[in-house]
């Protein structure tokens, strides 16, 4: 079931706000991860109460490291079902999982990290488990 496009709207500029690109369609998701080259992180955002209290201030936090992926992008769990059913099938062999981190580099997936590796989490844990994959993966923001 949909939520209110009102009530959830926070939720996502809580995201957009800080340069994070929304995909809300099928197409977009694709146009996005054909760009192969470098690192890119999929955010996939919901309303529940982890995503509000640690996934998306623990990406804040982590987006704010040296290094970091070259492209970030959201989708939004029970508000763009076929949006975020295409970016998981990216991330296929993990089952669906909303918040969720997918961090590939060169098109291939380099790090997941599920609902539950979130929940019960504060968000400087979550930083710290999005910054140790950033480290293994990327590449400092002033040589992205």
């Amino acid at each position: 079931m949909r939520y209110d496009p009102k009530l959830v709207q926070p939720m996502r500029d809580e995201l957009t706000r800080i340069g994070i690109t929304e995909l809300t369609t099928p197409e977009e998701v694709d146009t996005f991860m054909s760009l192969k080259d470098g690192t890119t992180l999929i955010v996939v955002n919901s309303v529940c109460g982890c995503a509000a209290g640690m996934a998306r201030p623990g990406v804040t936090q982590a987006l704010q490291h040296e290094k970091r992926p070259h492209r970030v992008a959201t989708v939004f769990a029970g508000q763009d079902g076929p949006a975020t059913e295409r970016a998981r099938s990216f991330f296929a062999e993990y089952p669906p999982s909303s918040p969720s981190f997918a961090l590939f580099k060169d098109g291939s997936l380099a790090h997941f990290i599920p609902r539950h590796a979130i929940e019960g989490r504060d968000p400087r844990e979550v930083a710290a488990e999005l910054t140790t994959a950033f480290e293994l993966h990327c590449q400092s923001s002033s040589t992205a």
